[in-house]
């Protein structure tokens, strides 16, 4: 049962990592339903850890677009350069998340925060799509140095569970003139450092005290992780071409309300 749970919940973080619900809100929830047997900070920092085959997947779907060696000068430095931006636009939540992780993870991790942001962010992102938007630049290497700052502090916002880290880099993004496709690229991008620092951290804390099936469990997750995020990621970049994000927004508030009459039946049958 243990190897099932690593695998439901990876699917879970693949399919919910890059659209804008919210992986570790979804997380949050179905764990409430399938509890890890070990360790105590093993299950927290499981949700983490799998986030990072999915960010692979990112790197290996985006590869041409990431990697400047071996092109042309003036390709190598337009790569270089947008590298610098995703640095930039990491710092804001890379120096709050070291400082505030332990607080976060310790009386924000529940269910009913994570509600209260999936039906904020969905309204957010229903009211976004609303009227006529002429974004400002097409792809993510496009954005100024003040821009990428900007969305990484929208990325701050994503600290609170729920809120989703690629709905509050999208939704950054495309308020500061960036079209669909070019903000979740830069999304994308962003995740990269941002969910390295994070399993970092986490393993630094809990994972020298990991047990040999603790480790497998990662590992069955992970190479699961990776598997359903490609998929997912090449499934998303062409789902936006052709459409908007209110699809996502409906969802967020279907599903908050579904956690808060959830926790209503809960709390009236204590």
């Amino acid at each position: 049962m243990e190897v099932v749970k690593s695998v439901i919940l990876a699917v879970v973080e693949a399919v919910t990592e890059f659209l804008p619900i919210s992986s570790t809100g979804h997380l949050i929830l179905v764990e409430q339903f399938l509890r890890f047997k070990q360790s105590d900070g093993f299950p927290a920092t499981f949700m983490v850890v799998i986030q990072l085959p999915a960010i692979l997947a990112v790197v290996v779907y985006f590869w041409p677009r990431l990697w400047p060696f071996g092109k042309p000068a003036k390709e190598r430095n337009a790569i270089l350069t947008l590298w610098t931006k995703i640095v930039a636009a990491f710092l804001p939540a890379g120096f709050l998340g070291f400082l505030f992780d332990d607080f976060i993870e310790e009386k924000l991790f529940n269910p009913a925060v994570v509600a209260i942001a999936l039906l904020v962010g969905g309204v957010v992102l229903i009211l976004l799509e609303r009227g006529d938007r002429r974004p400002v630049f097409e792809q993510a290497a496009d954005a100024g140095y003040g821009r990428a700052v900007a969305v990484g502090l929208f990325q701050c916002l994503a600290m609170i569970p729920g809120t989703s880290r690629s709905a509050a880099t999208i939704i950054g993004g495309m308020v500061l003139g960036a079209s669909r496709a070019a903000a979740a690229e830069f999304s994308f991008f962003l995740a990269i450092p941002t969910m390295l620092g994070a399993a970092t951290l986490e393993i630094a804390k809990d994972g020298a005290a990991f047990n040999a099936t603790e480790w497998g469990l990662l590992g069955i997750g992970s190479v699961v992780s990776f598997v359903v995020a490609y998929g997912v990621v090449a499934f998303f970049m062409n789902y936006i071409r052709h459409h908007d994000f209110k699809v996502f927004g409906y969802y967020r508030i279907a599903l908050a309300l579904a956690v808060f009459a959830y926790l209503f039946l809960v709390g009236s049958g204590e």
